[in-house]
């Protein structure tokens, strides 16, 4: 992970993650809607930023030795309105990959915004196809 936000491309949005707190990091509750949910409404958008889970710090270090795209198909949907990860990162990442991909207007939050989306791309992957 933390080679995705390390060192964002010209103009990227930077994700508005918190300094750590005994080791655990946040979201900014305050730019959670623009940054991680703005296709949703702000009502939604408030209830994800209060019910957030932090994760480690340790998490945005860890390293892969055998990625499982290397041996396996991969699928990727593009949320072309992200301000988590930047769209380009996303598609060299899944060009990368291999992966069919699929892009969807959407944020961070595409599984909520276009759960359709989703969903029919995880029926694509199961199928094989």
């Amino acid at each position: 992970m933390n080679t995705l936000i390390a060192d964002p491309p010209p103009g990227a949005p930077v994700p508005p993650i918190l300094p750590p707190v005994d080791g655990f990091l946040f979201l900014d509750r305050d730019k959670f809607h623009a940054s991680f949910a703005g296709d949703l409404p702000a009502a939604q958008a408030e209830f994800l930023a209060d019910s957030q889970v932090p994760w480690s710090v340790d998490a945005l270090g860890g390293t892969i030795t055998e990625p499982a795209w290397r041996a396996k198909p991969s699928w990727y949907l593009v949320a072309t309105e992200d301000r988590m990860i930047p769209p380009p990162a996303q598609r060299a990442m899944s060009e990368r990959a291999g992966a069919t991909v699929v892009e969807v207007v959407g944020s961070h939050a595409i599984y909520i915004s276009h759960p359709e989306a989703v969903a029919a791309l995880i029926k694509k992957a199961a199928a094989g196809g």
